[in-house]
């Protein structure tokens, strides 16, 4: 009998191998240019900033009022601090060019990094410098300020290059710090649900763990258990089986502050998980609802 694998092409490891670099390059891609337009967006409200204060002498306090109206405005943003808005015009300050900030090396880095070069470096020959070695070498921030608190440039004695685009891969420090960005997520209004995932994806590192702190007695069922209701798709973060109780015990993971809502949701699904399984597996009448929490 002819395996699965004996029948595939000869090549097919090979362009297998291919499309999955395609798609890592392509989502790094998508995410720096995602980067790149709210390092822009950060460096024109910067812009502003300092252009407003040099011409009507915008203070300090025009500026907290800037934040408090910007956070009503868009809540999700957590970039919108008082003390974030003066990064920003240091950052047009220290870049003057805004048409050429997204084509260097500045401009392709996550904010943190930008701050990391403000924070610790006055020269900014400097700062262009280190900016074009965490792009090409793919430095995460903490490497990147270790790199400033060992005086890297001085010890090579390297003068800065023009930058020329050659940024680390998909498997660098940088990308991913780039794809776990908190300023990225807030721009995108995606932070809860990434959180969320994010939550869910450590406590599945720990299931172990997890199953440990839940107490004896607890089988896992499944992450992200799909329900179709009505044609419509709906997915339980967590689904464990109580084997003492014949309890089912649907998780659903929050992140924000507890709204009403959120208790609908779980008996909707509490309903949907107690339907579904009972009609799955046809349990004897004695024990065809067990009870959900």
């Amino acid at each position: 009998m002819t395996s699965d694998v004996d029948s595939l092409p000869k090549d097919y490891a090979e362009v297998f191998t291919e499309l999955k670099g395609r798609v890592r390059a392509a989502r790094l891609t998508a995410q720096r240019r995602v980067n790149t337009e709210l390092i822009r967006l950060y460096w024109s409200i910067g812009n502003t900033i300092l252009r407003r204060q040099d011409a009507q002498q915008w203070g300090a306090q025009v500026v907290t009022r800037l934040a408090e109206d910007l956070r009503a405005e868009f809540p999700a943003m957590k970039g919108f601090s008082r003390s974030n808005l003066f990064y920003m015009r240091s950052f047009a300050q220290a870049w003057p060019d805004g048409e050429q900030i997204v084509q260097q090396a500045a401009g392709l880095l996550p904010w943190g990094h930008i701050l990391v070069l403000l924070d610790k470096l006055e020269s900014q020959g400097d700062r262009d410098w280190y900016a074009e070695k965490a792009a090409e070498h793919g430095w995460s921030r903490n490497v990147l300020t270790n790199q400033i608190m060992n005086r890297t440039r001085q010890r090579i004695g390297s003068a800065p290059t023009n930058f020329a685009g050659q940024l680390a891969g998909s498997d660098s420090d940088l990308a991913r710090q780039l794809a776990k960005d908190p300023y990225v997520f807030d721009f995108l209004d995606l932070t809860d649900e990434v959180a969320e995932r994010d939550l869910e994806q450590a406590l599945m590192d720990r299931i172990v763990e997890t199953l440990r702190e839940f107490g004896a007695g607890f089988a896992f069922v499944g992450r992200q258990v799909h329900f179709d209701v009505d044609d419509d798709d709906f997915f339980v973060d967590l689904l464990f089986f109580h084997t003492e109780q014949l309890r089912y015990v649907v998780v659903e993971l929050k992140t924000e502050k507890f709204q009403p809502a959120f208790t609908g949701q779980l008996g909707f699904y509490i309903a949907v998980v107690d339907d579904k399984m009972r009609r799955d597996f046809h349990r004897p009448a004695h024990r065809r609802n067990p009870h959900l929490q």
